[in-house]
């Protein structure tokens, strides 16, 4: 069996958010969140701290094991029922002998591992992060002691074997899809907005350029660059998002083949999404790029956490930020809340590669998405849109907190969701899915019931008690490097 880590035959594209996944990258969650404290968790990106063998042992390896089904099946195919009272988790952890290794579903700790054992990169990325993290010259010492499969987890957990830890944990390394994204054949690497997350674009940085799987992609690997300016502006102004080139990949979308999205939020700043539109644009890699603009909230932070795609011909969104609205929840919202609550600034803009100088602006998601389904995606039918919580005061704002919105797509209209949104759940049943808990659809595969090929109309329920205090869903924790085409 080839080493699934050095093979580079499989190609790398995306070009929709809803072809049958083929590969992706992910990272299950590792020791460094284990570490997350109550006084830290908020600077760390985090809401909440998590219990580590229960986020693991009975949520993410679900998401593991439905990955594989769909992605590499005779990885699991027949040991599902083995896999989940062995206590020792042999099958998951990506440094033990039993690990999975798929070349279709990837954990990035396995690639770092791998770029490691070469020491030229393995000096010069001690060095970097001793530099970022600010150590002693004797903690770089310290750290070039380890083989690399060891160092690979102390660089993104940030603690020792015997739990010392050097420097803070990247608990958000979870969420691949913040690290880049894929437009058709290229590569957009992030510009993080956060502290906590610089370590996480360094080690990102140094895979896509070093790694073998991405060797023949190298000179289509996008990077933002800083405004060149930048550091003679004034603190406000150096700080704002005139200037500021931030991006992360929560915020972009390639969601037709010659259509990009790319959200200006919390964490993406207005003046990365227009380098993003220039370097596309040159590149020809798409016609049109849609900028959205959501108001910076917290409760929002990416574009994906208020709307993804289901289908061609189906999308689910936050109903606040919609066309469609009741008045009289409006009404509830402005007698409980303060009336800023309903200002919500929602505002699309849509460039063509022929025409950049004059944007199309866009009222709505609704309009937009039904732009995109008819004209880039070749739906014929009425676009259908499923609204978080229903739609329902209160519920719509709260299962938007614990990620509604945030869906995969395994294939058109197979998504996988967390099972704490029960409000949602139902506006996906009177739409026609069957709404059904991953162990039970896992089963069914088993016993030959069903199969990846064959199912339809799905949401696949992810449990999420821990996972959600992380504020990202199964959409965050993907990073897809090829799919079908539509």
């Amino acid at each position: 069996m080839k080493n699934p880590q050095q093979d580079t035959s499989n190609t790398i594209n995306v070009s929709s958010e809803i072809g049958r996944l083929r590969r992706l990258l992910i990272h299950s969650p590792d020791r460094g969140l284990g570490k997350v404290i109550p006084s830290k968790a908020q600077d760390w990106l985090f809401e909440d701290i998590v219990h580590l063998d229960m986020m693991r042992r009975d949520e993410y390896d679900y998401y593991v094991k439905i990955l594989l089904y769909f992605l590499d099946p005779d990885k699991v195919r027949g040991r599902i029922a083995n896999l989940g009272p062995d206590s020792d988790r042999n099958f998951y952890k990506p440094d033990h002998s039993e690990y999975f290794r798929s070349d279709k579903v990837i954990d990035i700790q396995c690639l770092l591992s791998d770029i490691l054992a070469d020491d030229g990169i393995r000096t010069r990325l001690i060095a970097a992060i001793c530099g970022i993290e600010r150590t002693a010259f004797r903690t770089q010492q310290q750290l070039n002691e380890h083989d690399p499969i060891e160092l690979a987890k102390i660089m993104i957990s940030g603690t020792l074997t015997d739990q010392t830890m050097l420097f803070a944990p990247l608990p958000n390394f979870i969420f691949t899809r913040d690290i880049g994204i894929v437009i058709n054949d290229h590569i957009l690497l992030n510009k993080p907005a956060k502290q906590a997350r610089t370590r996480e674009a360094l080690l990102a940085q140094y895979i896509f350029f070093n790694h073998p799987i991405f060797a023949s992609y190298q000179d289509k690997i996008i990077e933002i660059p800083d405004n060149e300016h930048a550091f003679l502006l004034p603190e406000a102004d150096a700080k704002s998002d005139v200037t500021r080139s931030t991006l992360e990949g929560g915020d972009v979308m390639m969601i037709a083949r010659r259509h990009l999205i790319v959200g200006v939020s919390e964490r993406t700043t207005l003046y990365a999404a227009q380098q993003v539109t220039r370097l596309v644009f040159e590149k020809n890699l798409v016609d049109t790029v849609t900028i959205v603009k959501i108001p910076k909230k917290r409760d929002y932070m990416h574009i994906d956490t208020v709307f993804t795609q289901v289908r061609r011909d189906m999308w689910v969104l936050l109903g606040s930020l919609a066309r469609t609205g009741d008045e009289a929840q409006q009404r509830d919202v402005l007698h409980f809340f303060a009336p800023k609550d309903l200002s919500e600034e929602l505002k699309i803009m849509q460039f063509s590669r022929e025409h950049p100088d004059e944007p199309l602006e866009i009222n709505n998601l609704e309009d937009l998405f039904t732009g995109i389904s008819q004209n880039d995606l070749g739906v014929t039918e009425p676009v259908k849109f499923i609204y978080s919580g229903n739609n329902e005061f209160p519920f719509g704002a709260r299962e938007q907190w614990t990620d509604s919105c945030n869906l995969l797509a395994l294939k058109d209209g197979v998504v996988v969701g967390y099972d704490r949104n029960p409000k949602t759940a139902d506006a996906f049943r009177a739409a026609g899915f069957e709404i059904i808990p991953v162990a039970k659809l896992l089963d069914r595969f088993e016993r030959g019931e069903s199969s990846p090929e064959t199912i339809e109309n799905t949401f696949i329920m992810l449990p999420s008690a821990e996972l959600s205090r992380a504020r990202g869903g199964s959409h965050c924790m993907s990073l897809p490097l090829l799919r079908d085409g539509v």
